[in-house]
């Protein structure tokens, strides 16, 4: 039995996020969260809120054990890019990528 929980449409950049969830990927939960609250990354903020949403599906929805929940599963995946102009010299211009994220994060209860 897995519980998951989505974020779609994040304002930061995939290359950031997957930084962060490499550092909790196959943790325990209450571990993964105290890394996530020490980590000085931009991408924790909405990381901690998902991987309590994770839990909180986890307990309510499949009735899993809160303590034994692990995070078996972590991946981000890119979302819409927008685009944007910068004014350059003479005219021209430069494109801005403002990059979005899909991110996934699966917990499952320890045997």
């Amino acid at each position: 039995m897995e519980a998951a929980a989505y974020l779609k449409h994040a304002r930061i950049s995939p290359r950031k996020v997957q930084i962060v969830l490499d550092l909790i990927r196959g943790k325990d939960t209450d571990t993964a969260m105290a890394i996530l609250k020490n980590t000085n990354r931009g991408a924790t903020e909405c990381l901690v809120k998902l991987l309590k949403s994770a839990v909180a599906n986890a307990e309510n929805n499949f009735h899993m054990d809160g303590s034994k929940l692990f995070v078996s599963e972590c991946f981000v995946t890119p979302g819409p890019t927008m685009k944007r102009m910068m004014p350059r010299a003479k005219g021209s211009a430069d494109r801005i990528l403002k990059r979005t994220s899909h991110v996934t994060i699966v917990v499952k209860e320890r045997d």
